[in-house]
């Protein structure tokens, strides 16, 4: 009965019984009802404008280039799981939880988008582990050292001129 039911729900989905898909999805996940897959299909039917590409591929700036100029540009910066308004792991969620509470303006960069990017800032960092905090300039570690340094109140310290100056720009 539950073969039955589901042959007949992926037939109206796909258009074939699914005892006779062949078709193998690797990588995939489904997460909160929707579907993400890490691969790209070999789809010839599929224009060039429709797939995903990598942004710094075709350019001059390397990614070892590209995470040097987000530490030097912002003042707060967090390569984490997801963005800051949708932390993607626990650990992201609790940094962006405890700069926040600092009232700095963080710049982020979710390296879930690009696994090279990913291992540009672990090279770079010579860190194992997401998120990685750099405060200006400087690589503090994870959510776990930010999570300590505020309870001991160095952090307060280490963000005091960066909140000050966000004060004066407003």
């Amino acid at each position: 009965m539950a073969r039955t039911l589901s042959n007949i729900l992926l037939k109206g989905i796909t258009g074939s019984p699914a005892k006779c898909s062949n078709r193998m999805v690797s990588a995939l996940s489904i997460q909160r009802g929707m579907r993400y897959s890490t691969t790209v299909p070999n789809d010839l039917d599929t224009h060039d404008d429709f797939k995903p590409m990598d942004k710094f591929q075709d350019s001059a700036t390397s990614l070892k280039d590209v995470v040097e100029q987000d530490i030097k540009e912002n003042p707060v910066m967090i390569y984490m799981k997801g963005v800051p308004e949708f932390p993607q792991c626990g650990f992201s969620s609790l940094a962006v939880r405890v700069l926040k509470h600092y009232n700095v303006p963080l710049s982020a960069r979710n390296i879930l988008e690009n696994a090279e990017l990913k291992s540009a800032v672990k090279a770079f960092s010579h860190w194992p582990t997401f998120p990685q905090i750099f405060i200006k300039g400087e690589f503090i570690g994870g959510s776990d050292i930010i999570l300590n340094m505020h309870q001991s109140g160095e952090l307060k310290e280490k963000l005091k001129n960066i909140a000050a100056n966000q004060e004066k720009s407003a």
